[in-house]
């Protein structure tokens, strides 16, 4: 674990800090779990009604938005099944994660982090989750029809290769029509990325953790920011991929 370091979040639950990217893998403010639930699974699914839902959990990292999906799916009856698929590049990490102390209410889904790491695949009547240990803008390529995704990857100052409008293009390409993208990042040049690549940007206020961006690509009952509007009074620029 040198690469790493054990932090407490607020909510009890632990997170690790990359000494690589310089950031911890959660808000330790908001908590690792309560960040995973009600930035990210929560407002989804509540924003969803479709039956099946094809999840794309980017990055994998400590596995808390997958296995929180889990726990959530476990606890309601609309959603009738999940497929969830997931790229990491750390393959060092992942090995760690089978001994990883996850907070009690994803103890139960943590023997799913073992079958994902020894096979790549994880199967159930009503579930389906592939891991991959590859680099996340070519593994989405490979995907298609998907609903939701969920935007986590280091911040775009460490990592900005995955905040693009390239990569943010990409993401249009393979998801479906009603899809919805959540992400923790409120940053003007991301959401100014994620306009160009032809979504729809909102802020929802999240009671207990920090304002969060939801894109669509169809109109939803949110707070909808004015992208051109905030283009011509802002000073920043969208990422992109470097020439």
């Amino acid at each position: 674990m040198e690469k790493y370091e054990w932090r407490q979040s607020a909510d009890g639950s632990l997170t690790l800090y990359s000494k690589e990217y310089e950031e911890c893998y959660h808000s330790v403010k908001d908590g690792a779990l309560t960040e995973a639930l009600k930035k990210h699974v929560e407002p989804a699914f509540e924003l969803t009604s479709k039956p099946h839902l094809r999840i794309l959990d980017i990055c994998f990292g400590l596995g808390f938005n997958t296995l929180a999906t889990l726990y959530h799916f476990s606890k309601q009856k609309r959603v009738k099944s999940l497929e969830i698929f997931s790229p990491e590049l750390d393959a060092t990490l992942l090995k760690t994660l089978p001994s990883f102390p996850y907070p009690k209410p994803l103890e139960p889904f943590v023997p799913v982090i073992s079958r994902l790491i020894e096979h790549g695949k994880y199967e159930a009547s009503n579930i389906s989750i592939e891991l991959r240990v590859m680099d996340a803008r070519e593994y989405i390529k490979t995907l298609h029809d998907i609903d939701i995704v969920y935007q986590d990857a280091f911040s775009p100052k460490k990592n900005p290769s995955l905040w693009t409008v390239e990569y943010f293009q990409d993401l249009y390409t393979i998801t479906d029509e009603n899809m919805i993208l959540t992400t923790y990042s409120i940053a003007t040049p991301v959401r100014m990325a994620l306009a160009e690549a032809g979504f729809m940007v909102y802020e929802r206020s999240v009671k207990g953790v920090k304002k969060i961006t939801i894109a669509s690509k169809k109109s939803l009952p949110l707070l909808a920011i004015d992208m051109k509007a905030k283009a011509k009074r802002s000073t920043s620029k969208p990422l992109r991929d470097r020439e």
